[in-house]
């Protein structure tokens, strides 16, 4: 196996010193430009193990994407932007980016976050999650000039058609479609358990719910609660007294679904229950539950941001049926 090239092997390619190859990938300013480029060209042709250093002093670019760590706040279903942001991270790094993970409690204190990693030539484009129709943050990212994809659609009525801004999201109807057709095997009675009205995500996972039962001529009952098991727990146990009499239950979320198989365990009542997310909880219970494929949003995100196989961000004009991936989940029966 032949031997890395070294810093010594850089150093007697340039004709210079290793403490100079050293002051070009660490602090460039102090090393005149004739002999910086030196250096550079032979980092190049040796193919030393730094190379994207290099190429970020000689192209000016960080080759760095800012992610938004969400405040931890418990619960079940945040796993799935935890898969995301492991899943980005790794893709990321097969491409020489890396990825720069900040916290921020507020939209205010994102955006005033990346404004500042922006300004100070710390990332070259961001990813946002959790979209919502006017989000701010799009205007925001646009005045500044910051390059930026969204793991979520933008909620607008002209997502595909005209969207604003680029964006990978989950077919979250496609993926209650799925998990009604495959409970109307229990009966033609399939509830629903989704969350208040007005969220983009939720409505549209109640959407491919009724989408199913309308092709099947079925029917079904919809129960509303947050997403938290015990206040799940609380609301499915009071349809279930209110003389809820379904063969199956779809649910939003794997938080509901836990919600729900507790009440019904509170009322010695047997219901096929089917969750939204797989998570690890999922798995454990033994439940079925809709697979959302973070490491696919991963890709379709870094190749929207980047190209097929780019190494840099070179995200181009927003345009109709190029400036989206809609990542079709898969249900997992158990």
């Amino acid at each position: 196996m032949a031997k890395a090239p070294t810093v010594e092997d850089v150093a007697a390619h340039a004709g210079v010193s290793r403490q100079t190859v050293s002051n070009v990938l660490n602090s460039p300013d102090i090393v005149r430009p004739a002999t910086k480029q030196r250096v550079l060209d032979a980092i190049d042709t040796l193919g030393y193990r730094r190379h994207a250093a290099a190429r970020r002093l000689r192209l000016r670019r960080s080759s760095t994407i800012g992610v938004r760590l969400d405040p931890y706040v418990g619960g079940i279903s945040g796993v799935v932007l935890d898969r995301f942001v492991h899943a980005i991270t790794d893709r990321a790094s097969e491409r020489g980016m890396r990825i720069l993970v900040y916290a921020a409690r507020t939209t205010q204190d994102e955006l005033t976050r990346l404004s500042e990693l922006w300004e100070g030539s710390e990332i070259d484009a961001a990813i946002i999650s959790g979209t919502f129709r006017d989000d701010p943050r799009v205007d925001h990212l646009d005045a500044e000039g910051l390059p930026f994809i969204s793991f979520g659609r933008p909620w607008g009525d002209d997502d595909m058609v005209a969207p604003r801004h680029s964006w990978v999201d989950v077919d979250g109807a496609a993926g209650t479609r799925s998990a009604t057709e495959h409970a109307l095997h229990f009966g033609d009675n399939v509830a629903f358990f989704g969350w208040p009205p007005g969220s983009g995500t939720g409505d549209d996972r109640e959407r491919g719910w009724r989408d199913a039962l309308r092709s099947a001529g079925a029917r079904g009952e919809r129960v509303i609660a947050e997403d938290s098991v015990p206040h799940a727990r609380a609301r499915f146990a009071a349809a279930l007294e209110a003389g809820l009499t379904a063969d199956a239950l779809v649910c939003a979320s794997d938080s509901l679904a836990v919600g729900a198989l507790l009440a019904c365990g509170d009322a010695r009542r047997q219901l096929p229950v089917t969750g939204f997310d797989n998570t690890p909880t999922a798995e454990a219970l033994g439940f079925s539950s809709v697979e959302q494929r973070p490491e696919e949003v991963a890709n379709a995100v870094l190749e929207l941001l980047m190209g097929p196989t780019g190494d840099v961000v070179t995200q181009s004009c927003v345009g109709s049926g190029a400036a989206h991936a809609l990542i079709v989940p898969e249900l997992v029966v158990r």
